[in-house]
């Protein structure tokens, strides 16, 4: 795929199965995120692959983080089940420095750009993903569990499969005006 049409058409699937992205597939999606704009080459992500029996390990945590927020069963259910949803699942963390040039939002953005190269490269080689957030960026036994710091923060959960719904080609073409301004 051409990589300007990748970039102007991009969609986001949230319907995904196996197979997930594995071997070398997977190591091109990881080495796209490190190739994300880093201000000082701080690094500044840590990416936390679930797959597998890791699915299952995310799906007890998110239920614990349910409960102890004092969800409701169908919220709890929700999020139990939603590390199922496909079959990898990218957590990814803005692991940030002390920098006198690189100040700690410029880095949270370096993670997130990093979250978007990845999935843009899944694209590239025939699979696709979206990016989820949500509260439990910020819950702290979530945080813990992906070995926050203070400083750090969860910037998005990257689900990565195979699309089961074949996106469609028809995108309607932005009016970039409203979002354009010279200075």
């Amino acid at each position: 795929m051409d990589a300007l049409e990748l970039l102007v058409n991009r969609r986001s699937a949230s319907r995904l199965a196996e197979p997930a992205p594995g071997g070398e597939v997977l190591e091109n999606i990881l080495r796209a995120g490190m190739r994300a704009p880093d201000h000082g080459t701080l690094q500044p992500w840590r990416f936390f692959l679930i797959e597998g029996e890791g699915r299952e390990r995310f799906s007890q945590l998110l239920d614990a983080a349910a409960l102890e927020s004092g969800l409701d069963d169908k919220a709890r259910e929700k999020a139990r089940t939603s590390p199922f949803r496909a079959p990898l699942i990218i957590t990814v963390v803005a692991h940030c420095t002390e920098h006198p040039k690189v100040p700690q939002w410029e880095q949270v953005i370096s993670a997130g750009c990093a979250v978007v190269q990845m999935q843009m490269a899944a694209v590239a080689q025939g699979y696709n993903g979206i990016w989820r957030s949500g509260p439990w960026t910020d819950h702290p036994r979530v945080r813990a569990a992906f070995e926050c710091r203070e400083q750090d923060q969860i910037v998005g959960f990257l689900y990565l499969g195979t699309p089961q719904l074949k996106a469609s080609t028809t995108i309607s073409v932005p009016d970039t005006a409203p979002f354009v301004h010279h200075f």
